[in-house]
């Protein structure tokens, strides 16, 4: 299967800088979502590994080979990278059956006809749909056109596939039912695919590793899911991967207090300034009810979401969201509107107060 490697990779649209001296590398057979807000640069990034895109600087290497290289001058043409690509719209044919779809692509690089029809087949089985050969796709729902999408995708190169927001147009069961699909395709050939998308649930759902992209198209972090959520690198990270709370504290004589001073949360950090004003950030699965403790909350709302209860509360002014596990809330009693409960704040991470910082 095939590695990729971006080496100070440098992408621009008229004199808006997209990507600067931008460096990954995505291991084979592993499965890296690339994340990050709309205009980061995530789908200029792929352009530029498939070929759509010359970057102004930097080298791109597929599996140790080099197909660009803005010093070197090497191009090589996207037909001849060997990647296999999915876009969000599906991108199929709608004049063409399933089976015309899925070879397009084999026709296009004159592969035998013997050999075309072997690789079709297999990989119309990979995702399941043999049997749909001669379906045209407005006789397929969403999910099966994604799945002919990924078939194509799989007879131009079962080493690297590119997914492109492929589940964003899909119901919320269809979108389970395409990740199972899309884990299972991977671990069944071994695939390496670069998942490209702005849901982190979705990447948190499928990827072994996941790159987070600021705004301004730099990496924040490289990671595993639960590094990713339990020990973000910053800030931004924190805010965009996942739910979370903020709650402006102060520092005052080894404690952390709530910003009026009323209320102690926590026991200060060693680098935190005597006086100096943080925003205590914890997710909401990490706010948990505890009677006996001084930090009282009021109960705005409660929802039952089926594995879970939501609940919007008011802290000192404040509304916060906590989500507590269904097992979890056998442990007590469902708390009701306008009930007045103690708290306890679990794995706190604190950021030094921005001018202007939302909380």
């Amino acid at each position: 299967m095939a590695g990729v490697r971006f080496e100070n990779i440098t992408c621009r649209y008229g004199n808006h800088v997209v990507l600067k001296n931008f460096s990954l590398e995505v291991k084979e057979s592993e499965i890296m979502g690339i994340v990050g807000p709309s205009g980061c640069g995530k789908t200029t990034l792929m352009r530029a590994l498939c070929g759509f895109m010359k970057p102004e600087t930097g080298n791109i290497y597929l599996d140790n080979r080099l197909v660009y290289s803005a010093s070197k001058r090497v191009n090589i043409a996207p037909e001849l990278r060997g990647i296999g690509v999915v876009f969000q719209d599906y991108a199929v044919w709608p004049h063409l059956s399933v089976w015309d779809n899925v070879c397009y692509p084999l026709k296009r690089h004159k592969v035998p006809k013997a050999e075309m029809e072997k690789r079709a087949a297999h990989a119309l089985e990979q995702v399941h749909m043999t049997g749909y050969e001669k379906h045209l796709p407005s006789q397929l729902s969403g999910g099966q056109q994604q799945r002919v999408a990924i078939a194509r995708a799989l007879v131009s190169s079962d080493e690297l596939i590119v997914l492109d927001e492929p589940i964003t147009n899909l119901d919320a069961k269809l979108r389970e039912e395409m990740l199972a699909e899309i884990q299972r395709i991977q671990k069944d050939i071994g695939t390496t695919i670069i998942y490209i998308t702005h849901d982190q649930a979705a990447a948190l759902r499928l990827c072994d590793n996941i790159a987070v992209m600021a705004p301004d198209g730099h990496i924040c972090q490289i990671g595993v899911d639960e590094d990713i959520i339990r020990r973000p690198a910053d800030r931004f990270v924190f805010t965009f991967v996942g739910v979370s709370n903020f709650i402006p504290v102060i520092c005052r004589s080894g404690k952390v207090f709530t910003e009026n001073g009323e209320y102690p949360v926590d026991t200060a950090l060693s680098d935190m300034q005597e006086g100096g004003r943080y925003d205590l950030g914890v997710r909401p699965m990490d706010i948990v009810f505890d009677e006996k403790s001084e930090l009282k909350v009021t109960i705005k709302s409660v929802t039952f979401l089926g594995d879970q209860y939501d609940y919007f509360v008011d802290f000192n002014g404040q509304e916060l969201r906590i989500e507590c596990n269904a097992l979890d809330a056998l442990s007590h009693r469902v708390y009701e509107e306008g009930e007045k409960i103690g708290v306890k704040f679990l794995n706190v991470r604190y950021y030094p107060r921005e001018e202007g910082t939302a909380s």
